[in-house]
């Protein structure tokens, strides 16, 4: 993993450009964004215990997304990983993006 300078990847690289991390209520909340090489970016959220990650096209009109953008989602358990934990929370999103991938 690495952190994008100036969005330039090589094809293939997976880059998480922004996390966020936080408790609230007993709650552990997270979400973020990032890219892999080949043009298409993707998000990713905590939804109660599952972690979503939607994988976008390539080469996206606007700044935001559209549901007409998402190519793949992948929702996985995360009850056996600490996401409290950046390193581990993102291992578990590198290995939905690739999920991801694999299927589209």
């Amino acid at each position: 993993m690495s952190v994008a300078e100036d969005g330039q990847l090589s094809d293939g690289e997976f880059a998480i450009e922004d996390m966020w991390l936080g408790v609230f209520s007993a709650k552990v909340l997270a979400s973020g964004f990032g890219q892999v090489g080949d043009g298409r970016s993707f998000a990713f959220r905590i939804e109660g215990k599952s972690l979503v990650v939607e994988l976008y096209r390539a080469r996206l009109r606007g700044l935001v997304p559209q549901p007409e953008d998402v190519v793949a989602t992948v929702r996985r358990d995360v009850v056996d990983v600490d996401i409290s934990d950046e390193r581990s929370l993102s291992a578990a999103v590198r290995d939905a993006v690739a999920l991801a991938e694999a299927d589209n």
